[in-house]
């Protein structure tokens, strides 16, 4: 049995006049009962804090027929795994996550990214699956009267001939250039983080570093998952080193504001030299972008600006910013050596 109402919503962009949408609402009493419900509902989403999707519904960028509401259904618990690892139920709310005692311990970066987004208001309501999920900030596909291939595949990108001043440099493709708004997404994805999820297949456990998709010629899809598919935990590894990183956000105001460049960076240290590193970057591309070819110059050399520069260059060689946004190659990549001097100890 599950709770099951139905109720209405006013939607409506930019431009257009407003319109009563009505759907359904459905709490279920477990994980496999609310997978199944939306199995059968094509066009239904999982209800978590519902700060973003609320908002996209409003705007009428989202328009689901069911809600299937699955926050008391996950653990909202975080707890130590036996092999020193950290499990994040989904359920957690981004002001317990942040607050933690493990996680700010071990992970300083995850706390640090999560204090830096939204209001306390909004953490305090917002879920950690949720927050992984949220859907792209970029100003066309939030406007229902413009193209946007991410919300309508197809019609085209507004953002490339338009206003993208805060979109991607990384991993674009000519159908959409949005950048993907989780600063918590860039934490994990550093980190090693790996996802559990429940759905129509069962359960199964997804690398934070492959759940987001950059777009190539399917923008309208931000994750791997499947529909029906459901969060219910993510794992953060055993790493030591983990407990000297940092998060950095740049961004146009001090508060509440989502990044122009973020960077999520751990750094492991012997006598001056860099045994090991994490980096990941927020606000450049379609997902939390992974610096690999910087962690691999870096690994075995010396903690020295130089070097850091030279890692923070390679990994934006293959940027393609467009006129707007160039400024972002250069902030990047200024603000990463800046971030590993802090981490190094050295002068900025």
């Amino acid at each position: 049995m599950s709770l099951r109402r139905v109720r209405q919503y006013c939607a409506g962009g930019p431009g257009s006049g407003p319109a009563m949408r009505t759907f359904r609402y459905e709490r279920a009493e477990s994980v496999s009962g609310a997978v199944a419900l939306l199995a059968e509902a094509p066009q239904g989403a999982f209800l978590g804090g519902g700060t973003n999707l609320v908002d996209l519904m409003k705007l009428d960028v989202a328009r689901p027929d069911l809600l299937v509401d699955v926050r008391r259904l996950v653990s909202d618990r975080i707890e130590e795994l036996p092999d020193g690892g950290v499990r994040i139920g989904a359920g957690t709310s981004n002001s317990e996550c942040a607050a933690d005692p493990l996680v700010r311990q071990r992970y300083p970066m995850v706390s640090q990214a999560l204090l830096s987004g939204a209001s306390g208001q909004l953490r305090n309501l917002a879920t950690t699956a949720g927050n992984l999920l949220q859907r792209t900030r970029c100003p066309y596909f939030q406007n229902v009267t413009t193209a946007c291939n991410k919300r309508e595949p197809g019609t085209g990108c507004s953002a490339i001939e338009g206003h993208h001043r805060d979109l991607a440099v990384l991993g674009t493709s000519p159908e959409c250039v949005a950048t993907h708004p989780s600063d918590l997404a860039v934490a994990l994805a550093a980190l090693d983080a790996t996802v559990r999820t429940d759905g129509p297949g069962g359960e199964r456990v997804v690398p934070m570093t492959e759940l987001h998709r950059l777009p190539g010629p399917e923008p309208q899809r931000d994750t791997v998952l499947q529909h029906g598919e459901l969060i219910t935990a993510i794992d953060l590894p055993p790493l030591p080193f983990a407990a000297r990183s940092h998060f950095r956000k740049v961004r146009d105001r001090a508060s509440y504001a989502f990044a122009l460049v973020a960077v999520a960076a751990a750094l492991d240290l012997a006598d001056g030299v860099v045994r090991d590193v994490r980096i990941a970057l927020g606000g450049v591309a379609h997902k939390p972008w992974r610096a690999y070819r910087a962690e691999e110059l870096l690994r075995g050399g010396p903690a020295d600006e130089e070097l850091f520069r030279q890692a923070a260059e390679a990994e934006f060689a293959d940027a393609r910013p467009l006129t707007g946004n160039a400024f972002k190659v250069p902030l990047a990549r200024n603000t990463m050596v800046a971030t590993l001097l802090d981490l190094a100890g050295g002068p900025r």
